[in-house]
């Protein structure tokens, strides 16, 4: 299956009206959520979205926004909101996910510069979370999406670097195993290797994201390796995607 990511040239996918995907935290002053459970959450609303029928089926009322989206790069970014500006966030058209205690709305990808509002005003900094203690390790039998440990990023990055990581994956499966997943309400794990295991990862054969560059990190710095389970297997896809 070749993925819309990889059906195109960098100059090509640059040339094209560049889209972007909206993602909003709810971070309260009071509670704010762990940061594994937000990239984890990231991660899952973004294949919510993608399988979602106005997204995932022609004719459907996300479907042109997703497409165009999908084939330029797959920018994602990740804004915060509290009290009435997470309610008013929550009043658009999108797709709210939770984790343990994260809580995130997606929406259908926007032109660059053509953000509603409501999303347009709010802030991308302020998103720095804590773990309260060390995420235990991964089941194994989980896909599992390895952070470098070698590229420092901010909470809200990081939900982004999740997400594609989550879309690559997804892109390399066969229709069986994306019904599999999505019936596990799309289970999967955030987890940092150590810098052998890391070395080990990006060798793999396993989708990588390399970060285009635009905010935060180096352009073509490697960001997450997708490791699920149906892509382990000897010979497998393997997918390099460009993206935000």
């Amino acid at each position: 299956m070749t993925s819309p990511e990889t059906s195109h040239s960098d100059a090509e996918r640059d040339a094209a009206p560049q889209f972007v995907l909206p993602l909003v935290i709810r971070i309260e002053k009071a509670a704010p959520p762990a940061r594994t459970d937000s990239l984890e959450t990231a991660a899952r609303a973004v294949l919510v979205l993608l399988s979602d029928e106005r997204a995932a089926a022609e004719g459907g009322e996300w479907y042109e926004a997703v497409r165009d989206w999908q084939d330029a790069r797959i920018r994602k970014v990740v804004r915060r909101a509290r009290g009435a500006e997470w309610r008013r966030a929550e009043a658009l058209p999108g797709v709210t996910v939770t984790g343990e205690r994260a809580e995130l709305r997606v929406f259908p990808p926007v032109p660059l510069d053509g953000w509603p509002k409501d999303l347009a005003r709010l802030q991308v900094s302020g998103t720095e979370l804590e773990d309260p203690e060390p995420p235990a390790a991964p089941d194994p039998a989980r896909p599992v999406l390895w952070l470098s440990p070698e590229v420092g990023m901010s909470a809200g990055k990081a939900m982004a670097q999740a997400g594609h990581g989550a879309q690559l994956a997804w892109w390399e499966l066969p229709e069986a195993e994306r019904e599999k997943w999505r019936a596990s309400g799309f289970a999967l794990a955030v987890r940092t290797p150590d810098a052998a295991r890391w070395a080990e990862l990006t060798e793999s054969g396993l989708p990588v994201v390399r970060d285009a560059g635009f905010t935060e990190i180096a352009p073509g710095s490697c960001t997450v390796v997708a490791d699920h389970p149906a892509l382990r297997e000897p010979g497998g896809p393997g997918t390099t995607g460009t993206s935000r």
